[in-house]
């Protein structure tokens, strides 16, 4: 039994299928089956129930998954071990992120964080919550931040220190002049959501169940940027992170209306699995983030306010100096 079997079976099983695992670890498929032939072979039972299209895990396989994980992140750990011997002056780093921090907030943080630490190779992956969740319990991240989080059984969840504020943004040209919107008024509206699996999505949900606000979503998009541009070309109004409309707002492409009543914080987490131990430069970064992220993630902008004309103040006319005769 060999490391590289292994991680061609993890490979196999999280990908339900060769070819999309061939394509991920760039392997032939012929040689993903070498090795999973002789993998069962060693073991003697199937690993795999295969199908025309896709494959599934036996019950030995299940069985076989987990243990196969501990010791492929094991290995992975020891070697991230040996590799900062010299402290921190060498290292590498995968951090996975749902799409609001990963796209606004973490890119500024990593490039401060490798002005500290120029010796550690950082990688970002961006998904949504649900698939961010399932690369932490899979090992292919060290660590993660994301908006939400449902804790599972083998993972820690520390805050980020980092505060978002989900903001309702409408267009500039929006019916509605005031700074503030009724609960009634907002449920008249088209509202358009993030994807199922977004904390974005679950977050506001929840907010709305809580007020007594019972919306119908207009649509639904799998990105805040697209939410922004649907918002800016009329098709209705969403709720974003305040992240992500720094620059709509000073730009006036977009306006922010609070909502009576309502206001929609949250905490931005670092999940990882304690299954794996974290190695001194995921220590170091979740350090960094407990410490300096949240002076540092500050949005730079509010919203601008509306200018209004200055009144003009009527021109004084200069006194006229009388003339005395002398006596």
């Amino acid at each position: 039994m060999t490391i590289r079997q292994l991680e061609v079976f993890l490979a196999i099983a999280r990908a339900q299928s060769f070819s999309r695992a061939a394509e991920r670890i760039h392997l032939s498929q012929p040689t993903l089956s070498e090795h999973t032939r002789q993998l069962e072979a060693e073991l003697g039972v199937p690993l795999f129930v295969r199908h025309s299209r896709s494959v599934t895990l036996t019950e030995a396989g299940r069985i076989f998954e987990d243990y196969a994980t501990r010791l492929v992140t094991t290995l992975a750990a020891g070697k991230q071990a040996i590799a900062e011997l010299d402290g921190l002056a060498r290292g590498s780093l995968v951090v996975g992120a749902s799409t609001t921090p990963g796209t606004y907030v973490l890119p500024s943080l990593i490039a401060r964080f490798r002005k500290d630490y120029p010796g550690i190779t950082v990688e970002l992956h961006v998904a949504n919550s649900r698939v961010v969740e399932q690369r932490v319990r899979n090992g292919e991240v060290d660590v993660a931040i994301i908006g939400g989080h449902m804790l599972g059984p083998t993972e820690r969840c520390v805050a980020a220190g980092i505060v978002d504020e989900l903001q309702l943004i409408v267009p500039p040209d929006h019916p509605v002049k005031t700074p503030s919107v009724s609960r009634a008024r907002l449920a008249r509206e088209r509202l358009l959501i993030r994807e199922d699996g977004s904390a974005t999505r679950q977050v506001t949900e929840r907010a709305l169940r809580r007020s007594g606000v019972m919306v119908r979503p207009a649509m639904e998009l799998d990105h805040t940027e697209t939410i922004k541009r649907a918002v800016m070309a009329g098709l209705g109004i969403a709720f974003v992170s305040r992240y992500a409309i720094d620059d709509e707002l000073r730009a006036r492409r977009l306006r922010v209306l609070r909502v009576n009543g309502m206001r929609i914080r949250r905490h931005f987490h670092i999940i990882r699995d304690e299954r794996r131990p974290l190695s001194a430069s995921g220590q170091a970064f979740t350090a960094f983030l407990e410490a300096d992220g949240p002076a540092a993630a500050r949005p730079s902008s509010r919203e601008p306010r509306p200018r209004t004309p200055r009144a003009r103040r009527p021109r004084r006319r200069p006194r006229s100096r009388r003339r005395t005769r002398d006596a």
